[in-house]
């Protein structure tokens, strides 16, 4: 039986908590390379300013991705590639505002909650899903793998 596939998806990697460091840029950019948002080996900018400039320095404010393009000087594709890994998380939510340029309402993002820790309960809770479902895939593997071994005997 195939169940429904969450497209939640988080790098989870032994850590230690970063509440020695006071810098807030510093903490936020670890952070991020820890839970997968910012990739080794790539230029982390424009994923940073994304993340840091607009969700969480203004968490209750939606974003268009075309006022996130043009204040970053970078292609609509270019930010939506980031979003999608952020709305992978599922710290972000989508929200409609009107466009008063186009007079329509238009698909635009902010921090879940409009807060970050609020929303980073949200990610825990997929979290604890994702690895309880774990658990049973090999609950049943296990019984399997011991029907099998009684089917050989």
């Amino acid at each position: 039986m195939l169940g429904f596939v969450m497209s939640f998806e988080m790098q989870v990697v032994s850590n230690t908590p970063l509440i020695g460091d006071e810098d807030l840029d510093s903490v936020t950019k670890k952070f991020l390379g820890q839970i997968g948002y910012l990739s080794k080996g790539s230029d982390p900018t424009i994923p940073y300013k994304i993340f840091a400039d607009f969700f969480l320095k203004h968490p209750t404010k939606a974003w268009l991705v075309d006022e996130i393009a043009t204040e970053i000087k970078t292609s609509r594709p270019t930010v939506y590639r980031h979003l999608n890994k952020l709305k992978g998380f599922d710290i972000l939510e989508e929200v409609q505002i009107f466009d008063d340029a186009t007079r329509q309402n238009k698909k635009a993002y902010r921090i879940r909650y409009g807060n970050i820790q609020k929303a980073w309960n949200f990610v825990e809770a997929h979290v604890k899903v994702a690895i309880e479902n774990y658990g049973k895939t090999v609950e049943h593997l296990q019984k399997l793998l011991e029907k099998t071994k009684e089917g050989t005997k």
